[in-house]
């Protein structure tokens, strides 16, 4: 029997080139071998090779795969052909947030360890919120611009005076990371009590009363994260942290 034809073996044409190797291309040859298949893994190296294999074959894009000598299609339709997930692009999604708050968490408890040698202290706390401030921070400034335009969705001040949208994560950034040192909290403190109460009316406002449905712009302008309880959580936690240093520091507000 042919390796087109044999059931148990899969006939992959996946692009190979000196500057280019798909990563797609190896992704289905990996799951192939997965599902326990005998790949025929033929290349595709050059541009003339690719063109023609695709008006041949009628397709967009490579790699395809081919199974008892029917198409599969690509990397996402062989992963539907064995019955796994495809992930939607446009789907609802809080993996960029945890992500964020685990790494902050485990951050802050190995400095702790390594200063006060325990992983659970008062100081492992402060430094939880301040370094999710900063993981936050540095997210809206990959492209501050998208992270401003989504922003300026739901933000009232910023509807007020555009120019805040842009300064919003430079001001959290700032107040994190004097946060971590415990130093200029004259500065630290009214920035990230300014900044969190005025993103926490907000975000109440537009999604508890207006009741709008919304992208938070709090893992940067490309996310997928609903606004709602991520963003107050940002801002409340904010607040709770310069409240919280204002008391240590014994000033009375």
């Amino acid at each position: 029997m042919s390796a087109d034809n044999d059931p148990k073996t899969a006939v992959l044409y996946r692009m190979v080139m000196d500057k280019h190797l798909c990563p797609y291309g190896l992704k289905s040859l990996h799951l192939l071998k997965q599902q326990g298949y005998a790949v025929d893994d033929r290349h595709l190296t050059s541009r003339d090779q690719i063109d023609a294999f695709k008006a041949e074959h009628d397709v967009g894009t490579t790699p395809q795969t081919f199974i008892a000598g029917q198409r599969v299609g690509g990397y996402d339709d062989l992963r539907r052909h064995f019955g796994k997930a495809v992930k939607d692009p446009d789907a609802v999604s809080y993996k960029p947030v945890i992500a964020i708050f685990a790494m902050a968490a485990l951050m802050a408890m190995a400095a702790s360890w390594a200063m006060q040698g325990a992983l659970f202290t008062m100081r492992a706390g402060e430094w939880f919120i301040a370094i999710s401030m900063c993981i936050l921070a540095i997210q809206k400034l990959q492209n501050v611009e998208s992270f401003a335009t989504m922003f300026l969705g739901y933000d009232l001040l910023a509807r007020r005076w555009v120019p805040y949208a842009r300064l919003y994560p430079f001001g959290e950034a700032l107040a994190g990371v004097l946060m971590i040192a415990g130093s200029l909290l004259w500065i630290a403190i009214p920035v990230a009590l300014f900044i969190g109460s005025v993103g926490a009316v907000s975000v109440f406002y537009a999604v508890y009363v207006q009741r709008r449905e919304l992208k938070c712009a709090c893992v940067g302008g490309s996310s997928n994260v609903p606004l709602g309880f991520v963003s107050l959580t940002e801002n409340l936690m904010m607040v709770g942290m310069a409240l919280w240093m204002l008391i240590a520091a014994g000033v009375q507000p």
